[in-house]
C-alpha cells in the first residue's frame, strides 16, 4: 500500500486505526492554529475490537499530551531514600483493596523529623497548605515503594521503568504514570528520572467514544460487563452463537490453603500430561510469578516456555509452537486476549503430512490443556485464557488452581474459607473441588468486578464536569478557526468590558484614582498624548466609559490600517488561540488539585462530587474572565515578526505573532498594593 497521510486516511469510508491514534489525534486536532492542519471528520460512527478491554480495562487510563514541567529529579531521589526508612504497620498502613496507602501518626511523626532535618518543611505540621508540594512527593514515594511491585507493575528495561498492562501483561511503552509516581518508581530504581510533564489535553476513553453518534463493539466476553456497557455507554450486549459447537472441558476449580501447595499441583499435572505429549499452555497473573513457576518446571526438568513482557519479541515464535505435541507454555496475561494456539503447531514450513500427523495427535490426546494459576480479579479475564482452548470446535480442557492465598481470595473473604477448611481438617496439599468454595471464590471476584465498576462510574461522574468545560472551549476554538464568529466585534466587546471594570474600581463616590486608571489603561492599548487627568476628574463614570471607549476603537482601527485587514484578522485568531490554550492547560492543573483534595468535604458531610461541579463551575468562570483579561491586555502590544528564511519556507507557513512585555497575571501589581495583579488591578 501506498504511504498516506492522517488526513487522508480519515477522509476514506473507513479507517481502521487504535485506539490511542484516534484519541490523540482528536486532542490534536483541538489544539491546532490552523484548520487546515487538523485531520479527523466527524465521529459519526465507531466500530470498536475488543470492546470491554478498550471501554472497561482501559476506561480509567486517561490520554494525555503534555509539556515539560519544572526540574524535580533531586527531590524524587530524596524521598526515595526517606521512605524504607518507615516501617510497615507500624509507620503505614496499606489498603489493599483501595490500592492505597496512609502514613500513621508515628508515620507522620518520624516523616516530620526527617524533612525538617532536611529543611524541606516551610511549616512544623507535615500537612499544613504550605508543605502542599512536600506531602505530594512523600505520597508518590509512599506508593511507589509499598504498592507498586517490579516485575508486577511494571519492569526495569534499558534503563528505564516500563509499565507492565495488567490485563494483557504486555509491556505499555511509551506510557508513564501521572501525578509524580512514574517518577517516584524511577528513583526507588535508582534510574534516571524523566523530567515530569505538565498536561496540555487530556481525555478519558470513556469520553472519547461516548463523543461518536453511533457506536458498536466485538468481544468474546461481554456478558459479565452488561451493566457496565448499559449504565455508561448505553450499549446493549447481544450473544451471538459461536461458528461450531463448543466442545471444551471446564474442570471445577481445585482450591488449596497456601500458594506454595498450589504449585507443588499445578507442577504435578504439567508433568503428567508433558509425559502424555499433551500441549500445556499455563497462565500466570504477573512475571513475577511466571518466572518462579518456570524454576520449579526446571527443577523438574520439564522442559518449556515463558512468555511474559520481558521477552515479547520472542511472542510469535512461542505461541507458534504452543500447541504442539508435549510443548509446556508458561504465560502471563499476555497469551489471553486474541491469541490462537495451533494444534500441531504452526503449519508454516513444515510439509503437510507431518504436521497432519501433529495435529491428529494432539486432537486424539484431547486437544490444548489450559490451567490457571490465580483467579484473577475480572472474570473476563479468566474466560480470555480458558478461550485459548477449543477454539473453531477444537477439542480442549481448562482448569483454575486457587489458593486461598491468592490476591483475589485473601481480599474478600480468604480468612473466613481458611478458617472453614481447618475446621474441615484440610491438609495444605489435599485440594478442595466444592461448588460451595467455587461460589464463594466466584462472589469474591463479583465483589470486585462491582468495586471497579463502581470507580469506573464514580470517574466518568467527575470527568464529566471537566468534559464539559472542555467540550465549551474546543468548540469555541473551532468556531475561532472556522472564522464562524466576528472576533473583531467580540475582541472589541471584551475591552469595553475590562475598561469598564477599569472605571468602577477607580472612580467612586468618594475617590477617583485618575493616576491609577490612565496607568492601568495603558498598560491596555496606547492613550493617546496630551490626556488631561485634571480634564478626566471633571467627568462622570458613564462618560469616562464613553471616552476610554471611544480611545481603545480608535486604537483598534490605526492598528488594522497599520497591519491590515487580513495581518489583524490572522493576529486575533492567533491571540485568542494562545491565550486560550496556555490558560485552559493551567485550568486543567487546577482541576485535578481540586479532584484530588475534594474528599475532604467529605469530612463536613456535603457530596464530593456535588463540592466539585460547584468549585469547577467557579474555577470555569474564572478561566473565562481570565481570558478575556489576559487577550484584552495582549491584543494591541502585538506585532507582525518577520522571519529570516528563504521566500519557499515563507510562503508555505503563515506569519508568527510576537507580543510585548506586559504585566503578568501572578506579577505583583503594578499599584503597590502588594498583591498579584490578577487580584488587584487586573480583576
Amino acid at each position: 500500500m501506498r504511504p498516506i497521510s492522517r488526513r487522508q486516511a480519515y477522509e476514506a469510508d473507513i479507517t481502521y486505526g487504535t485506539n490511542n491514534e484516534f484519541g490523540f489525534d482528536y486532542l490534536r486536532d483541538n489544539m491546532v492554529i490552523d484548520l487546515s492542519q487538523c485531520v479527523q471528520r466527524s465521529l459519526n460512527y465507531a466500530i470498536v475490537d475488543e470492546v470491554d478491554y478498550i471501554l472497561i480495562d482501559e476506561a480509567r487510563t486517561p490520554l494525555i499530551i503534555s509539556g515539560p514541567a519544572e526540574e524535580a529529579a533531586q527531590k524524587y531521589y530524596t524521598f526515595a531514600r526517606f521512605v524504607p526508612q518507615l516501617v510497615p504497620e507500624e509507620d503505614y498502613t496499606i489498603d489493599a483493596k483501595d490500592r492505597a496507602a496512609m502514613l500513621t501518626d508515628a508515620g507522620v511523626t518520624k516523616m516530620e523529623s526527617l524533612l525538617r532535618r532536611e529543611g524541606l518543611l516551610k511549616a512544623p505540621d507535615l500537612y499544613d497548605p504550605s508543605n502542599y508540594t512536600v506531602t505530594q512527593y512523600l505520597d508518590s514515594a509512599l506508593k511507589a515503594h509499598v504498592l507498586y511491585r517490579r516485575d508486577k507493575d511494571y519492569v526495569v528495561k534499558d534503563g528505564q521503568v516500563i509499565i507492565v498492562d495488567e490485563f494483557t501483561g504486555r509491556l505499555m511503552f511509551g506510557r508513564r504514570y501521572s501525578e509524580g509516581l512514574h517518577q517516584a518508581i524511577e528513583a526507588k530504581e535508582r534510574v534516571k528520572i524523566q523530567r515530569e510533564s505538565v498536561t496540555l489535553a487530556s481525555i478519558t476513553f470513556q469520553n472519547y467514544f461516548r463523543l461518536y453518534k453511533k457506536l458498536a463493539g466485538m468481544t468474546g466476553t461481554a456478558v459479565t460487563e452488561a451493566e457496565e456497557f448499559s449504565k455508561i455507554y448505553h450499549l446493549d450486549v447481544m450473544v451471538i452463537p459461536t461458528n461450531r459447537a463448543m466442545i471444551r472441558t471446564d474442570s471445577a476449580d481445585q482450591i488449596y490453603r497456601n500458594e506454595e501447595a498450589k504449585f507443588r499441583a499445578v507442577v504435578n499435572e504439567i508433568e503428567s500430561l508433558h509425559n502424555e505429549q499433551r500441549p500445556v499452555l499455563v497462565g500466570t497473573t504477573s512475571i513475577e510469578k511466571s518466572e518462579s513457576l518456570s524454576d520449579l518446571l526446571m527443577k523438574r526438568g520439564i522442559p518449556h516456555q515463558v512468555l511474559n513482557a520481558k521477552n515479547h519479541e520472542k511472542e510469535a515464535y512461542i505461541i507458534a509452537q504452543a500447541g504442539e505435541p508435549g510443548a509446556v507454555t508458561v504465560a502471563t496475561n499476555m497469551a489471553g486476549r486474541g491469541v490462537d494456539i495451533i494444534l500441531g503447531g504452526n503449519p508454516e514450513g513444515r510439509s503437510e503430512e507431518e504436521w497432519l500427523a501433529n495435529h491428529n495427535k494432539v486432537v486424539d490426546l484431547g486437544g490444548l490443556h489450559v490451567i490457571g494459576t490465580e483467579r484473577h480479579e475480572a472474570r473476563r479475564i479468566d474466560n480470555q485464557l480458558r478461550g485459548r482452548s477449543g477454539r473453531q470446535g477444537d477439542p480442549g480442557s481448562s482448569r483454575f488452581y486457587v489458593s486461598l492465598e491468592d490476591d483475589v481470595v485473601h481480599r474478600f473473604g480468604g480468612d473466613r474459607m481458611d478458617g472453614l477448611m481447618k475446621w474441615a481438617g484440610i491438609g495444605d496439599d489435599i485440594p478442595i473441588e466444592h461448588s460451595l468454595i467455587s461460589r464463594a471464590i466466584e462472589n469474591a471476584q463479583v465483589k470486585v468486578e462491582g468495586y471497579h465498576f463502581e470507580i469506573r462510574k464514580h470517574l466518568v461522574d467527575y470527568d464529566d464536569v471537566a468534559n464539559k468545560h472542555r467540550e465549551q472551549i474546543y468548540g469555541e476554538r473551532k468556531r475561532i478557526l472556522s472564522s464562524e464568529v466576528d472576533l473583531k466585534s467580540n475582541i472589541q466587546s471584551m475591552i469595553s468590558d475590562e475598561l469598564q471594570a477599569l472605571v468602577a474600581a477607580h472612580i467612586m463616590d468618594q475617590q477617583h484614582d485618575i493616576e491609577g486608571l490612565m496607568e492601568d489603561a495603558s498598560r491596555i492599548l496606547p492613550l493617546p498624548a496630551g490626556l488631561n487627568p485634571q480634564a478626566i476628574a471633571q467627568k462622570t463614570a458613564e462618560e469616562i466609559d464613553a471616552m476610554f471607549i471611544e480611545h481603545a476603537e480608535n486604537a483598534y482601527k490605526k492598528k488594522e490600517e497599520e497591519l491590515g485587514h487580513e495581518n489583524m484578522r490572522l493576529i486575533e485568531r492567533r491571540v485568542m488561540l494562545l491565550v486560550i490554550d496556555r490558560l485552559w492547560m493551567e485550568h486543567l492543573t487546577m482541576m485535578e488539585h481540586t479532584r484530588q483534595g475534594i474528599g475532604l468535604q467529605a469530612v463536613g458531610h456535603s457530596d464530593p462530587l456535588i463540592a466539585y461541579k460547584r468549585e469547577g463551575h467557579a474555577l470555569f468562570q474564572g478561566l473565562l474572565a481570565n481570558i478575556q483579561h489576559d487577550l484584552v491586555h495582549t491584543i494591541y502590544h502585538v506585532d507582525m515578526k518577520k522571519r529570516e528564511s528563504s521566500p519557499q519556507a515563507a510562503a508555505s507557513r503563515p506569519q508568527g505573532v510576537a507580543a510585548d512585555k506586559k504585566v503578568g497575571r501572578n506579577d505583583p501589581c503594578p499599584c503597590g498594593s502588594g498583591k498579584k495583579y490578577k487580584r488587584c488591578c487586573g480583576k
